[in-house]
């Protein structure tokens, strides 16, 4: 590995890592479009190894989260069936995909996202949650997790970013349950679809892969413990500047 190449992937696991722990991203929202644009590689190893990164550092976020009784397991679990089986399929349809389709994508993904985090604030509180039925909750938890699945297979970025904007909007999560239930579903999530990903591409870059889910790993225990006490003001504006700084800087490059 080269002082460049350990760098990038440094730089790519301190936003993965702060944006899984800050707001349950997925580290594929940064580590892909990192190595897809700094070190040229292939667009579909690229997110193996970002979806490989996720696994650890989501985890740990997800056992800080639960700590704090910031977690939904009952329509979590439901909605992770259903992300998981999609998540399959979605990793086989971007197999046939260009990669500067996934690669471009995935950029201006991670601008979009973090402009929506600054310009209208997720604020949504736990009563709303609660004035939902049981079979209604039930039924939007499949749904989501069949739209959310198919995104984090095709393009590993998608997933948990798609989950922070869902759970709030659709199932009436408050921001920090949402980012304790994306966390653990991402865990998940990011272990099928990395499994998939080198089971159908090949073996990664080894010592590429190490640094990113070290790097992922030490940040997301930082942002995990720091978002658990932060006021969710200070929690949108934080994800929302880290992710359009990312998103600027790999859109010019």
């Amino acid at each position: 590995m080269t002082i460049t190449q350990l760098i990038v992937c440094i730089v790519a696991g301190l936003g993965a890592g702060l944006g899984t722990g800050l707001a349950g991203l997925s580290a594929a929202a940064v580590v892909s479009p990192m190595l897809i644009t700094f070190l040229h590689m292939p667009a579909y190893q690229a997110i193996g190894i970002a979806l490989a990164s996720d696994v650890l550092a989501s985890g740990v976020s997800a056992w800080t989260y639960k700590k704090n009784k910031n977690i939904d397991i009952r329509h979590g679990v439901i909605m992770l069936i259903s992300v998981l089986i999609f998540t399959l399929v979605g990793s086989f349809v971007s197999s046939l995909v260009p990669n500067g389709t996934m690669g471009g994508f995935s950029k201006v993904m991670t601008l979009f996202v973090g402009l929506k985090f600054i310009i209208r604030p997720i604020m949504t509180t736990k009563e709303v949650q609660a004035n939902k039925s049981e079979k209604q909750k039930i039924q939007q938890s499949i749904l989501c997790g069949v739209v959310i699945g198919f995104i984090c297979g095709f393009v590993g970025a998608g997933g948990g970013m798609m989950l922070l904007l869902i759970l709030p909007s659709v199932l009436g999560y408050e921001l920090k349950t949402a980012v304790g239930t994306s966390v653990i579903i991402m865990t998940f999530t990011a272990h099928t679809g990395a499994i998939s990903h080198f089971y159908i591409g090949g073996a990664p870059d080894i010592p590429i892969l190490i640094a990113c889910v070290i790097s992922t790993l030490v940040f997301a225990q930082i942002g995990a413990k720091w978002a658990n006490g932060a006021n969710v003001k200070m929690l949108n504006r934080v994800t929302g500047i880290l992710l359009c700084a990312l998103g600027v800087v790999m859109l010019f490059f």
